[in-house]
């Protein structure tokens, strides 16, 4: 491997450790939950879930679940 690529390689960890350089706009996710899988959309701040209990309550434990896998990397959150 040449010096190079080492160095971008290195600089490709360091970046991975400060999550503050990230902020996701849109991202689309499939989702193996206990019971079924399921299909989570982010776009502009906004979560969107296949669940039943997202439908009724606009958050449900698959976007929790990625608010908290993605701290500090997403914007506001709005609700739909």
């Amino acid at each position: 491997m040449d010096s190079g690529m080492i160095g971008k390689i290195d600089k490709a960890k360091r970046y991975a450790e400060q999550r503050e350089r990230f902020l996701f706009k849109k991202f689309e996710v499939a989702f193996r939950g206990d019971n079924s899988n399921h299909y989570v959309i982010f776009d502009d701040g906004t979560f969107k879930c296949d669940c039943d209990f997202f439908r009724t309550h606009r958050r449900c434990g698959h976007t929790m679940a990625l608010e908290i896998l993605l701290k500090d990397m997403l914007p506001e959150i709005k609700d739909a």
